[in-house]
């Protein structure tokens, strides 16, 4: 028989079950109807497409309806039938507790969804809430126009119910309308309906926004924390849980579908929706829901499909095993992988999965992100010992280690039993120490592996370098096939980062004639050295730092209130960073204490401390290798440090991990205004509180890339772009990274545009502003005041980027008087919108949107109209003293955090005397209004006074109303918790309102 004619073989690939997100989504061909489309229609036509995809519509709308329908539902899906008093018990215990809430009800969906039922013969039965393992038993219904009696009658838009419990939201607004206003009706269900009766929709786990044309989706963590932020009226506080955290459903392309006709058809099919409810969120140990993103959804399930289809191909321990994952630094890679780790361990064949990161300080994060993830899932080990101990336990599933260890651990067993086991190796961040002797030593005596690498700046051809085997190179050699692709432009096209707005700034003039002007800066290291420079670069940081890093914007995290980012600055080599710092503390030293920038210093022993390929080179944990000069000098900064922050580091092996670590954290929480470094903190650190990197020091292809991407992280509405301030030419190298890592169109998308383009929009706007809102005009009719809003907003927005660029000072156009006084009109007509929409119970503001937090950066504050009050004494009785009384008010009315103090500041003014000094007035004024205010509500709402004053106390010390935990209740009245009418939730909700009024009111004013 020839070759020919001889049957063939054939094995399959792995046969997936239908993936998540859709390879390539194509829209339904098809007229576009051209007529308005009012909310209800949309409504309807979305209702009508769900039950073409099999969903069951659900006409009910009642509480009694819902639990008798959930009911029903859980006794089909567990095959059982529950007598009247089971379903009491059960109900009553697994599904409704009274004193479970959304983290505890998200937990039983997310981590212990079989629930053991107590039936009436004493036997006990499991009760699944839903299948995880089989997803199409659950059953889809959907409901509309549910009604929930809270503290104010709701009905609610749209409620996918997964097995009778409502577990997905939808909320629309019609085409046209902003859909943050979708986002922001949860600011109608502050109140708050979602825990009115059983509280069942506290069991929803996804949120889905849309206006029709626009749709995005996010977790109920999101939701959960910004209600907790609306409560205490601190909705200025951007944190996670605002509308930038939202995210776009997209295909595996990563193009967006936006139309909530195509995000129904993929998104709520109802394999992808079940997916991404039981296998694509996960609940970490901080109890907070993080909803994965479709390109990471595709990243897990392609090395999923990777493992099935070359197990087998019988390719195991090779290349096309394995592969790797090139998605941009930022979009959360650590997610990912951790999710990839998850699945894959639970895949019967296989045996362990292992964790591989190149260097300490990666180590330490990465570790402290699986912590977060799931508490002891990732067994960190410090030594060769306990990574065998490891290897060898069944039970220890997930590894996490380093690949000098795994190293030493080959080196040292030549045969070991964990060889032939079925492993799967994850790399974070696979950059060169993968490419080296080491790699080849642990693909050598391993057997049956696959081997994946995650990576946001891949190692081409073009960015190899010449150094290493021949053979392994690039990303591709080392790792096998590109699996999926997220780049930089993907992230900040989808708003998953921020884009970077670059300063070339020169130090060195080349002649007389040339004043201050950028000019190229000359490229030598000897001059870059130079002590004048040194001190030009420090003065201009010095000067600029404020600017830059928006200090005059304010925003709260972990219970803190904060003051504008932070900042790192990279050197090109460990003589440099000494010569900066030393040249801070010189430049620093007779300023206040109070005005002095804390700058941080950190470095060690780095072979290459340039890389000519632009790799950042390999710093280690090792200061041995420091030379005495240095070493001393890095115990001098760290005895600096030790001073500030009262520790106690020195450059000994241990306390130096400690000091990089604890470092680390105090970058994090903006505690450092600026840390000196030479490579360490520039890959794989991430902060959301830096927003600027100063660089002096030659950067090229992944190096750049890497260390741009420290300053890009989303934190709120203010940081708006990462800002770059090179002191080195670094243009030519930033646009070839960008074309490497983005494409050739990537820098219009991933640099700001140039500051004349902002400039000219802005002249426009303040043009359009004043031909149709000149000041001493009333705006009237509501679609004047809209008109107006929005254009105010577009204006504030422009100015809060303009604002970063040196040339915006002094071209505002505006004088300060006039943008007070459209401050003043802008915030007027936000108090009114407000008031309608709390007057009504369905809002008529519907496509207004505030920009009240970039409005908080160029407030006025208490000093400057104390300075007025002074100024109104001195001149009282002159004729003057009006003018300057018109003043103040005009600064109170433009200041969103002085109008709520109105009254006590005019009260302060008719008071004052012209003896005492005026701030020690004031002080004592405040105080005295502060404990008779308190004292007024304590008696209103009949408060526990000595609970009710330590709570106030312990509010003002921690910067924030608590709303959770056990210490409100403290503070109330006996009142029946479990009466009919609710009576403890509404009284709660009350005194919470009045406490964050009052606290808002004072916070900040007594020193």
């Amino acid at each position: 028989m020839s070759e020919d004619l001889k049957p063939h073989r054939y094995e399959a690939i792995a046969l997936s079950s239908e993936s998540t997100v859709v390879a390539e989504f194509v829209p339904e061909p098809g007229v576009r109807e051209p007529g308005y489309q009012s909310e209800a229609a949309l409504e309807r036509d979305f209702i009508a497409q769900l039950q073409m995809q099999a969903y069951d519509y659900l006409p009910l709308t009642s509480e009694a309806a819902l639990i008798a329908n959930l009911r029903a539902q859980l006794e089909a899906l567990n095959k059982i039938s529950f007598s009247d008093a089971e379903w009491q018990r059960f109900f009553g215990t697994c599904i409704a507790g009274a004193n479970d809430g959304i983290v505890e009800k998200t937990a039983r969906i997310q981590e212990d969804h079989v629930q053991l039922l107590k039936r009436d013969d004493g036997s006990t039965k499991n009760i699944y809430l839903i299948d995880k393992a089989n997803i199409h038993n659950n059953r889809l219904q959907v409901i509309n126009q549910y009604e929930a009696e809270g503290t104010r009658a709701t009905r609610f838009d749209v409620t996918i119910l997964v097995n009778g419990l409502p577990m997905v939201h939808v909320e629309l607004k019609r085409r046209g309308v902003d859909i943050r206003e979708a986002f922001n009706q949860i600011n109608r269900y502050q109140r708050d309906s979602f825990w009115a009766g059983s509280g069942l929709f506290e069991y929803v786990q996804l949120f889905v926004i849309s206006n029709g044309t626009l749709t995005k989706y996010y977790s109920n963590t999101v939701r959960d924390g910004h209600l907790a932020e609306q409560r205490s009226k601190r909705g200025k506080n951007k944190t996670s849980n605002s509308f930038a955290f939202t995210s776009w459903w997209a295909d595996a392309k990563n193009r967006p579908i936006t139309e909530l006709d195509g995000f129904t058809r993929t998104f709520f099919a109802k394999h992808s929706l079940l997916n991404i409810l039981t296998r694509y969120c996960v609940f970490d140990v901080d109890r907070k829901l993080l909803v994965m993103r479709p390109y990471q959804i595709v990243a897990a399930e392609q090395i999923l499909q990777r493992i099935a289809t070359s197990t087998n191909h019988r390719q195991l321990g090779s290349v096309a095993a394995g592969g790797y994952i090139w998605h941009t630094t930022g979009s959360g890679k650590t997610l990912t992988s951790f999710k990839a780790a998850q699945l894959a361990r639970g895949l019967p064949e296989i045996d362990k999965v292992l964790f591989v990161v190149d260097r300490k300080d990666l180590d330490y994060q990465t570790m402290r992100e699986y912590e977060r993830f799931e508490k002891g899932a990732a067994n960190s080990n410090t030594s060769t010992a306990v990574l065998q101990k490891q290897l060898e336990d069944p039970n220890a599933r997930i590894i996490i280690t380093t690949i000098q260890k795994l190293s030493r651990f080959v080196a040292s067993n030549k045969k070991h039993p964990v060889y032939d086991q079925h492993v799967v190796v994850i790399f974070d961040e696979c950059h060169r120490s993968q490419f080296g002797d080491m790699h080849a030593e642990i693909t050598r005596v391993f057997k049956r592996y696959h081997l994946f690498g995650f990576t946001g700046t891949p190692i081409f051809a073009e960015n190899a370098g010449s150094r290493g085997n021949p053979l392994r190179r690039t990303t591709e050699q080392a790792f096998g096939d590109k699996l999926h692709t997220y780049t930089i432009v993907d992230a900040i096209n989808d708003k998953n980062v921020l884009p970077f707005r670059i300063d070339y700034i020169n130090t060195i003039k080349t002649s007389e004639h040339i004043k201050d002007k950028q000019v190229p800066a000359i490229d030598t290291e000897r001059p870059l050295l130079a002590p004048e420079r040194t001190a030009q670069v420090v003065g201009y940081i010095l000067k600029h730092f404020d600017q830059k890093t928006k200090r005059a914007a304010s925003y709260k995290m972990h219970g803190k209130r904060l003051a504008g980012f932070n900042s790192l600055f990279a050197t090109a080599s460990i003589e440099a960073a000494k010569r900066y710092y030393a040249e801070f503390r010189a430049q620093q030293q007779d300023l206040p204490e109070a005005q002095r920038l804390k700058v941080g210093l950190i470095y060690s022993f780095a072979a290459n401390e340039d890389d000519p390929d632009g790799l950042l080179g390999e710093e280690e944990f090792e200061t041995g290798g420091l030379d005495a000069s240095s070493r001393d000098f890095l115990d001098a900064a760290i005895r600096d440090y030790n001073t500030l922050f009262s520790t106690s580091f020195d450059t000994s092996a241990d306390k130096f991990q400690n000091y990089y670590k604890d470092l680390s954290q105090r970058l994090k929480t903006r505690e450092l205004d600026l840390v000196i470094v030479v490579n360490m903190f520039l890959t794989g650190f991430d902060a959301t509180t830096l927003n600027t990197l100063w660089v002096d020091k030659n950067l090229k292809a992944h190096g750049l890339i890497q260390a741009y991407s420290r300053t890009n992280r989303i934190l709120n509405s203010v940081k708006t772009y990462g800002n770059i301030v090179s002191f080195r030419n670094l243009e030519d190298a930033t646009n070839d990274a960008l074309a490497l890592f983005g494409n050739k169109d990537a820098k219009g998308i991933v640099l700001l545009k140039p500051y004349a383009e902002y400039y000219a929009e802005y002249q426009g706007k303040i043009a359009e502003l004043q031909a149709l809102f000149p000041l001493g005009t009333a705006i009237t009719g509501e679609a004047a005041q809209k008109g107006f809003i929005k254009l105010f907003g577009a204006i504030l927005r422009l100015k809060n980027i303009l604002t970063a660029f040196d040339d915006f000072a002094g071209n505002e156009i505006l004088s300060q008087r006039d943008f007070q006084d459209y401050q003043s009109i802008y915030l007027n007509l936000y108090a009114e919108f407000r008031a309608v929409s709390e007057a009504e119970k369905e809002s008529i503001n519907d496509d207004v949107v505030f920009e009240i937090e970039l409005i908080k950066q160029v407030e006025i504050n208490v000093d400057y109209i104390l300075m007025l009050v002074e100024q109104y004494l001195k001149k009282k009785g002159t004729g003057e003293d009006k003018e300057i009384r018109a003043n103040i008010e005009r600064a109170i009315n433009a200041s969103p955090s002085l109008r709520n103090k109105k009254d006590l500041i005019e009260q302060f003014v008719d008071t004052v005397s012209t003896k005492g000094k005026v701030d020690a007035q004031w002080q004592a004024f405040v105080v005295a209004k502060k404990a008779e205010e308190l004292e007024r509500i304590i008696q209103d709402e009949n408060l526990n006074a000595e609970e009710a004053r330590a709570f106030i106390d312990n509010a003002f010390r921690d910067g924030a109303i608590p709303t959770a935990g056990t210490a409100i209740t403290k503070i109330l009245p006996p009142v029946s918790r479990f009466s009919k009418d609710n009576g403890h939730g509404r009284k709660k909700q009350t005194v919470l309102d009045k406490l964050a009024a009052f606290f808002e009111r004072y916070f900040g004013l007594v020193s």
